[in-house]
């Protein structure tokens, strides 16, 4: 049974910085693709960042330079460093896992539905 289970969200101001983790068990964890997508209110889901089983990372433009994607091989951990935190970032942060990894995960960070499992997603806010 696949589970993620994200942490790390909360309330910081702009400029500010947050790490997100998601913690994942019952799946392939070096064969697959794992990533970060978000909502805001009102708003569709959109990927933020991916990491290719093969370790190629992938970024949308709104974040680049500003978030960094990683693994934690040995914790089974992903993990978002989010710096220079704006508002338009607030949304609610969810991990997933794509388990057949067929496409780079650039596909997958323009296609959330492609995605296989999803967490339960946690929650950032930042105020201006």
């Amino acid at each position: 049974q696949v589970q993620l289970v994200e942490s790390g969200g909360g309330s910081v101001q702009s400029g500010g910085s947050l790490r997100l983790s998601c913690a994942a068990s019952g799946v392939a964890y070096n064969y697959v693709h794992m990533g970060w997508f978000r909502q805001a209110p009102g708003t569709g889901r959109e990927g933020v960042a991916m990491s290719d089983s093969d370790g190629r990372v992938w970024y949308a433009d709104s974040v680049k330079g500003r978030f960094t994607i990683s693994r934690d091989s040995a914790k089974n951990t992903l993990y978002l460093q989010m710096d220079s935190l704006k508002p338009e970032d607030t949304a609610m942060y969810y991990c997933a896992v794509n388990n057949n990894a067929g496409l780079r995960g650039l596909y997958y960070l323009k296609n959330p539905d492609q995605m296989d499992y999803w967490g339960a997603g946690t929650s950032v806010t930042i105020s201006s």
